[in-house]
């Protein structure tokens, strides 16, 4: 159930933010394991370039 909401929830976010949400619940003890590269279901080279693509810059900070 816990799962399936958070899924759903990260559906829209994209593809790092689906990722890091997945390594936080492995890291609370979910049992869960990520998926190998190759893996059916797992992100290719492709999504991960698309994501590239939609993935905010990083703003200019200035020393002080």
């Amino acid at each position: 159930m816990y799962q399936e909401s958070e899924e759903l929830l990260m559906a829209g976010r994209g593809l790092y933010a689906a990722i890091h949400a997945k390594r936080r619940r492995i890291a609370a003890g979910s049992g869960e394991k990520m998926r190998t590269a190759g893996a059916k279901g797992a992100p290719t080279a492709a999504n991960f370039r698309k994501a590239a693509k939609t993935a905010k810059k990083p703003t200019k900070t200035t020393r002080t």
